[in-house]
């Protein structure tokens, strides 16, 4: 009974340890057979979606743009300066030297034609004068004796008791005599006029612009002591092209801008000689009396020009400075995945405050980008924003 019972446990080991394994073994299968399922079902949704790849997408920069349109001439507004000036200035001094008597005008001062401005010290010429009016005195007291003489002794020679000679004679000494009043006349004419030269008077109605001494001063003879500018003539000298100049006409009025405002002027005449300096015409304009135009000032002449030259009006914004002063705009063209940018080179014909007028590879109705040139390179997308006209229906001004 005792071997029996003793033996029991280990007469059959593996009995027992079997149900374990195959649990084990069925455990490992059915893992590996979902795992199998389920890298399966994940290939097969690949399959139908595909590699899921990161793409950047480029959104189109928004542009302001302008059309453009082709024109067979260019007009515009040619403006020309110059300067308005009076008619007549004259810079004033004496004839002759001496001491500044009195000096009765400042700067700034009008005077009416006539009026005495200033004078030099006059005592020394006005003795000289009296000593002259006395020598033409004495000149007329021995004329008449020697007259009186003569006539006697021409009344004796008729006679036969005088020779001819001596009637002859005193006739001589009368003549001599006229001569000498008429010799002491003048030398007293000259002082005279010597003392009327010794003030200053207004050669015509002005106003004092400089005034280069005071009184006590010694004046050379021709030295400048005042300068008059006349104010109620008053003239514009503007300098035009040749071309302009030839059609203007003579007697006809133009309108001149001025700091004042603007004012009417007739032409009087155009030079017709082109200066060297400046390469043009001077044409005068009169203007009328106005007290609130001022010699020196600035005066503006406007002109129409045309002239036959294909191109487009763009804005100065919208041009590009390019190598060797060469320029380029950028235009926005539909292509067939959208509006892209293109740069077209022109040539600037002419320029007026915001405007430009080019010609180069530019066609009509193209849409030209008006600004923010330097976030933009060519073929770059974009999307053509507040579209405006190009303005082509107005004069250049």
């Amino acid at each position: 009974m005792t071997d029996s019972s003793a033996e029991a446990p280990g007469a059959h080991p593996g009995r027992r340890g079997t149900p374990t394994a195959l649990k084990g073994l069925a455990f490992m299968l059915f893992v590996t057979i979902m795992a199998g399922l389920l890298a399966i079902f994940i290939l097969s949704q690949r399959s139908k979606e595909g590699p899921k790849v990161a793409v950047d997408v480029t959104v189109p920069m928004s542009v302001s743009v302008v059309e453009v349109r082709l024109q067979d001439h260019l007009r515009m507004d040619e403006k020309f300066s110059g300067l308005i000036v009076a008619r007549r200035a004259s810079r004033l001094g004496f004839t002759a030297g001496g001491r500044v008597d009195r000096v009765w005008v400042d700067i700034g001062d009008p005077v009416n034609e006539g009026d005495p401005m200033a004078s030099l010290d006059t005592r020394a010429v006005s003795a000289q004068l009296a000593a002259a009016n006395a020598r033409v005195a004495e000149a007329e007291a021995t004329h008449a004796l020697a007259l009186v003489t003569a006539q006697r002794q021409a009344a004796l020679a008729a006679k036969g008791h005088l020779s001819k000679q001596l009637a002859d004679e005193a006739e001589a000494q009368a003549r001599t005599a006229r001569a000498r009043i008429d010799a002491s006349l003048a030398e007293a004419r000259a002082l005279g006029v010597q003392i009327s030269l010794s003030t200053i008077e207004a050669p015509f109605a002005g106003v004092i612009t400089e005034r280069f001494v005071d009184e006590g001063a010694i004046a050379a003879p021709g030295q400048v002591i005042l300068e008059l500018v006349e104010r109620d003539q008053l003239e514009a000298r503007i300098g035009l092209t040749a071309d302009l100049a030839s059609g203007l006409q003579i007697g006809s009025a133009y309108t001149l801008t001025t700091e004042a405002g603007d004012v009417e002027a007739t032409l009087r005449t155009v030079t017709g000689i082109i200066d060297r300096t400046s390469r043009t015409v001077a044409a005068v304009f009169d203007l009328p009396r106005a007290d609130h135009i001022d010699p020196g000032a600035v005066a503006r002449l406007t002109l129409p020009d045309e002239q036959e030259e294909m191109g487009f009006w763009v804005p100065v914004s919208a041009l590009s400075e390019r190598e060797r002063g060469l320029w380029s705009v950028y235009v926005a063209r539909r292509l067939a995945e959208g509006w892209h940018v293109q740069a077209d080179r022109v040539e600037i014909i002419h320029t007026s405050g915001e405007r430009a007028y080019v010609r180069g590879g530019l066609r009509d109705q193209d849409l030209v980008i008006m600004e923010g040139l330097h976030r933009l390179t060519p073929g770059q997308l974009v999307t053509p924003l507040d579209r405006q006209i190009a303005v082509t229906d107005r004069t250049d001004g």
